[in-house]
Parts: structure tokens; sequence; C-alpha cells
């Protein structure tokens, strides 16, 4: 039987007590943040001023996470149906991305997130960079949900999938009865094709072919606790239908995370597609694009990233203080 899981990736205190519970009853079962999400809703939504005038004396990264805690609460008490019938249920939240660098820092901070928010269907969000394999692992054995992100390579996603899949392994082995942790590999789809597209011989397909590639990997794997997800699905050009990713990516047994947009124009989830073969892959992709121009752009799109992130949480830290 086929199945596929919509994320939405947005999430603000008052969508969450009214258009959120839309979306849930017409079939999203998760979703995600990151720290642009959260500076978007902290520094144009009314509804955080009040709570931020209370916070007042805190240092900034302070009222930031009591801020993003809360909502994520919230939308952790929203999903938790859909968790407990076993439907996804997830909700992501990312640690503080400056710290991407550091191993010992971002694992404290994980922990110490996951404590504060006290909830089971909360994934931590950790992106994919040497720095940051062991702290996936170690979630993992420890039995906290993973969110892998910022993962645009194959050579990224495997790593990714081996530190999950060890720290699986060590907390089957520790923890026999209870209920296994559950990972996700945030595979970037639409950034290639706005990197790419004025070099590409063919439009808007880079990104959905190198998605595919690491799907197959992921799939092939054969663990149902460590799964693909497609983000960075919201189209970057105007001539596409909104939900264009959605539609292109829709394979057996992945989630796509998409903005609201591409969720509204979504209609229908029965026109399952088949995924190409991997030679059927590069095939593809080299006609399309060089192999230098798409190992560049790894590199780019990675490092882009992770500097779109931190300045998004510096701008909130900035307006806080």
């Amino acid at each position: 039987m086929n199945k596929f899981s919509l994320w939405c990736d947005f999430i603000e205190n008052s969508f969450l007590d009214n258009a959120f519970l839309n979306l849930l009853s017409h079939g999203v079962n998760g979703a995600t943040s990151n720290p642009a999400i959260f500076k978007n809703a902290i520094l144009n939504s009314p509804i955080y001023q009040d709570k931020i005038l209370k916070l007042k004396g805190k240092k900034a990264k302070e009222i930031y996470e009591e801020l993003a805690i809360c909502d994520i609460q919230k939308a952790a008490d929203k999903l938790a149906p859909l968790f407990y019938q076993k439907n996804d249920g997830f909700i992501s939240i990312e640690i503080d991305p400056r710290l991407y660098n550091n191993t010992t820092l971002s694992l404290g901070e994980a922990k110490r997130l996951y404590t504060n928010i006290a909830k089971e269907n909360v994934m931590i969000k950790i992106p994919a960079t040497p720095a940051s394999y062991e702290v996936m692992y170690e979630l993992m054995k420890n039995g906290i949900c993973v969110n892998a992100t910022l993962i645009f390579s194959l050579e990224q996603s495997q790593k990714c999938f081996e530190a999950l899949n060890a720290g699986l392994t060590k907390f089957r082995q520790n923890n026999p009865k209870r209920p296994n942790p559950q990972a996700v590999i945030s595979i970037f789809v639409s950034r290639f094709d706005k990197l790419l597209n004025s070099k590409a011989k063919e439009q808007n397909r880079i990104g959905i072919l190198n998605a595919n590639l690491i799907y197959n990997n992921i799939i092939s794997k054969n663990e149902s606790n460590i799964r693909a997800l497609f983000a960075s699905t919201g189209v970057k050009e105007d001539n596409l239908a909104k939900d264009y990713y959605i539609q292109e990516l829709l394979f057996n047994n992945c989630i796509n995370t998409a903005p609201l947009d591409a969720i509204q124009a979504f209609k229908t989830q029965t026109n399952f597609k088949k995924p190409l073969m991997n030679h059927e892959i590069y095939t593809a992709l080299n006609q399309i694009i060089s192999q230098n121009e798409r190992e560049k752009a790894y590199n780019d799109l990675l490092n882009e990233g992770l500097n779109q992130f931190c300045i998004a949480f510096e701008e909130i830290l900035e307006a806080l203080n």
C-alpha cells in the first residue's frame, strides 16, 4: 500500500489554533520549523509582543527559546492524536544554527531543548555538517527523534543515515521494550533549480533528480524508522504550479514538508510517481548539467543554507535585545 505524508513547513502561534487545525483535518500530518520561519512569526505577528514585554530583562536567546518552545509545545499537542495513532504527528525545532561546527555545544543544546519541550513527538533538527553526525547518533541512542536537515548531496545523506542508524541500533539494544525513535533525512530540492537553472539544459529538473537519487539510497536500506523527507519544496519560478515539487516527488513512503501555498494547491495524492532508477537519474543529470557544476552546488548550497539560518537567528536575537 502506498503511503505519503504531507507536513506543513510553517508555524505561528495564532495559526496553530485556527488554520493549522483545518490542515490537519484535510490530511496534513506533521509540521516543521526553522530559524527563518520563527523570525517571520516572532518579528511580524503582534501576538508575540505581549509575551516579549513580560520577558523583558532576560537575555535575547532566553526570550527566543521561551517563545519558540511555547509554539512547539502547542504544535506538538495539536499533532498528538496523529502521533498516538502512529500517523506521524511530529513537529521539528532546530538547534541554534550558529553551533553547526561544535559537536559538544550542539548536543548539549539539543538535549536541553528536548527536555524543556517535554513532548514525545518533537524532532530535534540538526544540520548535516561533519560536526553534527555524532550529535545525530547520540540523540537517537537516547531515544530522541531527529530531523537531519540541509541535505544536498548523496554523501551527506549516507553519513546521516549511518549516524542515525547506529544510534537507533544502540537504542534497540539498550531498550528492547521501548518504542523506537524516528528520524527523517531532509533533502532540499528547489534551491538546486534556483541556483542552476541558468546553466541547465532542462529547467527545474536537477533538484527533483537529485532528490530521487537520495530517496533511492534511503529506501534501499529498508529501515522504516529513518525516512526521506523532501524539503525546500516551494517553487522559485512564477511559471510553475505551486505544488510542482510535491507532485513530482510523490513517492511511496516519503514525506514532503511544504509551504502553505503549495499545500493549498495540492488537491490529490493518488497519482504516485515511480522513482527513476539510479542509472536513469545519472544519465538524465549528465545530459542536463555537468558533474562538476553539481558538486560545486552541493557545497555552495550547504554554505548558503547555514548562512541564511545563522543570519535569521541573529536578526531575531538583535530584535529581542
